[in-house]
């Protein structure tokens, strides 16, 4: 039998992290970025990475990549906190703690540290400035991907890793709706660099995440991001081989609203980040002078807007050679702060289901049907908790009923 072939669309942390674990398996990979490059465009800051996700990395990674990819986390603890436009506590929690996980299960992540990780080795398999337009599959059982530029490549099966916006899930299920969220927010960076950082926040600012929540429902989020050593010291202690842009300690500032209360999309995202930051200062006019110095704060060039979607429920697409992951089947709000988390947990159920496949000689449909089957499961239990709880505290859309409870 001949060997596996896998084709990934999307660089992602999902797409990337599934081309860790099959490479690691012995399996064909090639991944396919519609970007120009790996740092074509801001994709984010802070990512909170759980226990799900942690074992998720040590699974699919080299152990080197993995002691890395911790070695250069920040570990604020699981405490979380909801506090008034005053900053009065309304709610408090510390999470549980896994002494047998790095931070205890709750690790503070630079996105792009993250990527660049996943993309070590790889160099090889990831074609950018590749624009998938359509797939067909033949009688045979493979398929073949066809892109803006008119190169064409040819694998066994074909994972749709590529976003919210989805050109897979769009040929595979074009009948499948992601709603707006009716949030917009607004992601900025404080540097936490220098004599005045302290000074700047608040220490019961700095935990695993911190919500601010003032009238009409808006809210700042903070959450840190604190280097417990420079990147050179981590490389060079776990991974001599991997090469890491060099960052410093900051706080992740994220400022969301209910649509209407803000400009127009074409307007919002038209606006630079200082203007911007003048946005989120005239909206929490009267907060607590430190949430207005910490918004103040921000680095005007690290601000930019995104407009929450959520993928409604579904109960999957037919079994053949392609299959979705990540943000292209359950894209979800940042309520519970765990989309990359659950993209992770997609790569590892797959990397397992695959793998067996191609040990067992099975077919590789039946290993993609066994994995949409599970990941449906969590995948969608995600979505659900998160508008609730993004519903609840922010004001998110709910998400509609199911077809048989609205007859």
């Amino acid at each position: 039998m001949s060997p596996l072939r896998v084709l990934v669309v999307g660089a992602g942390i999902g797409g990337l992290a599934l081309a860790q674990g099959l490479r690691g398996a012995g399996i064909e990979v090639a991944v396919f970025e519609k970007d120009a490059t790996a740092a074509f465009r801001n994709q984010g800051y802070r990512i909170r990475i759980n226990a799900d996700g942690i074992n998720a990395l040590r699974t699919v990674l080299s152990p080197s990549a993995f002691a890395l990819s911790a070695a250069t986390a920040g570990m604020p603890g699981g405490r979380m906190a909801t506090l008034d436009d005053r900053l009065q506590l309304l709610h408090g929690q510390t999470l549980p703690t896994d002494d047998t996980l790095p931070g205890g299960g709750h690790l503070a992540v630079n996105r792009r540290t993250l990527r660049e990780i996943l993309l070590a080795g790889l160099s090889d398999a990831v074609r950018y400035d590749a624009r998938l337009t359509r797939y067909t599959t033949h009688a045979d059982g493979t398929v073949t991907a066809h892109f803006a530029d008119g190169r064409t490549a040819d694998g066994d099966i074909l994972i749709g890793a590529d976003g919210v916006n989805s050109a897979v899930r769009a040929q595979l299920m074009p009948g499948t709706q992601v709603m707006d969220a009716g949030l917009r927010l607004l992601y900025g960076k404080v540097p936490l660099a220098g004599p005045d950082a302290a000074a700047l926040v608040p220490a019961d600012l700095l935990g695993l995440w911190t919500t601010v929540t003032g009238p009409d429902k808006r809210f700042v989020g903070l959450a840190p991001v604190q280097y417990r050593q420079s990147m050179r010291a981590a490389v060079d202690a776990h991974a001599p081989g991997i090469a890491l842009s060099d960052d410093s300690d900051y706080l992740t500032c994220v400022f969301g609203a209910r649509s209407e209360l803000m400009p127009t999309d074409a307007e919002l995202f038209a606006l630079p980040g200082a203007r911007l930051r003048d946005l989120e200062l005239a909206q929490t006019d009267g907060w607590d002078p430190a949430v207005r110095r910490i918004i103040a704060a921000q680095d005007a060039a690290s601000i930019f807007p995104v407009s929450v979607r959520s993928s409604v429920p579904h109960d999957g697409w037919d079994p053949g050679p392609v299959a979705l992951l990540g943000d292209a089947v359950h894209a979800m709000s940042p309520a519970i702060g765990v989309g990359a988390n659950t993209a992770l947990r997609d790569a590892q159920v797959l990397t397992a289901r695959l793998a067996d496949a191609a040990t067992a000689g099975s077919p590789a449909t039946e290993a993609l049907d066994r994995y949409q089957r599970e990941m449906l499961g969590y995948g969608f239990a995600a979505v659900r908790e998160s508008a609730e709880r993004g519903h609840r505290l922010v004001g998110q859309n709910q998400l509609p009923e199911p077809a048989e409870r609205r007859a």
